[in-house]
């Protein structure tokens, strides 16, 4: 029998064959909750970054003088 996707019993048609549901069944829930925790994780940093950046007034930064002209002959 020949090796790849169109010998898999997991697929009939490019459908998901009830095996392969009945297979990714136990991990389907465990797979959300990990997935929108990584999300949410993500966000909080994002949201922490934006935030902690927002206050920053720059004060301490030097801004340099405008540069000087030369002058015309």
């Amino acid at each position: 029998m020949p090796q790849g996707y169109g010998s898999s019993s997991y697929y009939a048609s490019n459908r998901q064959s009830p095996a392969l549901i009945r297979a990714r069944r136990p991990y389907l829930f465990k797979n959300a909750v990990l997935g929108t925790g990584i999300a949410m994780f993500a966000i909080g940093i994002y949201a922490y970054t934006i935030r902690a950046i927002g206050q920053d007034e720059f004060e301490d930064v030097k801004v340099p003088d405008a540069p000087q002209q030369p002058a015309k002959k």
